[in-house]
């Protein structure tokens, strides 16, 4: 679950205020209370990862691009809906209070899927970001097998935690991954990425095995990819690391753990991949899913037309027209 350790003293301030609120006023359960903090720890992640530094900054275009960003990482209408009561209740509060002037949200209608394409790098972003991590850091090199293996295999964020060293066959060049519905499947992984692990594992991983505070093995033991305390990594923790790094390679787009996966399956059909093949090692049970990544190879071959086709520019074709 995500908490307010990375946040700023001003959003950590402003979320108790209200989550008090809403447990000792309001009279919330505790699942109700956990639930509240789990989406507004990350609602606040987003905006401080954009440059603000408090709720009351907050303006309604960066509350449409949070849950642009919920959209893209395939969460539930249900979850869309639960996400928006949070922050609506949360900026109401603060309003209420006189800690803020502004309500983004005020007038706001509750945000309804649309068939959007899912936001992709291209091969130079991606080289761009694959670098980013410091690696002659224990943690860098954490991070660069991180991104290595998000974008070799184009697991789930949530399969990548969950990740375990007997998962990995190496001598196959393929990770067993145990999916939605707890559904395992085989996902083939490449020698770059297998040696980032390796390197990982023998020159890191061997130090934040044992927790620092407790002097003992943690419970985390057999998890591949370990946070700073020796234990698992939250899925939001690999969501702020790519934030940062995407911001380090100086690229521009809104990113998150979904985007890597988003990439390597444009990617694999850009490059001629069956998109059966696609299908399965994305885990997805429906090739509808899959499909919308075949409407991102379509816009890549039309750039390609436009850009290099003598006619494939309209205003080519209008200037020679009144040439």
């Amino acid at each position: 679950m995500p908490d307010s350790t990375d946040l700023n003293e001003k959003f950590s301030s402003q979320l108790d205020l209200f989550f008090e609120y809403m447990k000792f006023e309001k009279g919330l359960s505790d699942n109700s209370l956990s639930s509240y903090r789990f989406d507004l720890y990350r609602y606040a992640t987003f905006m401080q990862g954009s440059g603000i530094k408090s709720a009351v900054e907050i303006s309604r275009d960066k509350v449409r691009a949070y849950f642009r960003s919920l959209f893209d990482l395939g969460l539930k209408q249900s979850s869309i809906a639960r996400n928006f009561s949070a922050v609506r209740n949360l900026h109401r509060f603060l309003t209420s209070r006189n800690l803020s002037e502004n309500d983004p949200t005020a007038n706001l209608d509750r945000p309804k899927p649309t068939r959007r394409l899912p936001v992709v790098l291209n091969l130079e972003e991606t080289t761009r970001l694959i670098a980013a991590p410091n690696v002659s850091s224990e943690l860098g090199v954490r991070d660069r097998a991180i991104i290595e293996t998000l974008y070799a295999t184009g697991i789930r964020v949530s399969e990548l935690v969950n990740l375990k060293k007997r998962d990995l066959i190496k001598d196959d060049n393929v990770i067993k991954v145990v999916g939605k519905g707890s559904k395992e499947r085989i996902v083939p992984i490449n020698d770059i990425a297998l040696e980032w692990i390796e390197r990982y594992d023998s020159s890191v991983r061997s130090k934040l095995v044992y927790n620092r505070s407790a002097n003992k093995k943690t419970v985390a033991s057999d998890i591949v990819f370990l946070n700073f305390r020796g234990g698992r990594l939250s899925r939001i923790s690999v969501w702020r690391m790519l934030q940062k790094y995407s911001r380090d390679a100086g690229i521009r787009k809104q990113i998150h753990p979904h985007t890597l996966r988003h990439t390597f399956a444009t990617h694999l059909l850009e490059g001629g991949a069956d998109i059966r093949a696609v299908q399965e090692m994305l885990g997805h049970s429906d090739i509808g899913t899959t499909q919308i990544y075949l409407h991102l190879d379509r816009n890549h071959l039309r750039e390609v037309i436009e850009k290099y086709h003598p006619r494939g520019n309209a205003s080519n074709v209008l200037k020679e027209r009144h040439a």
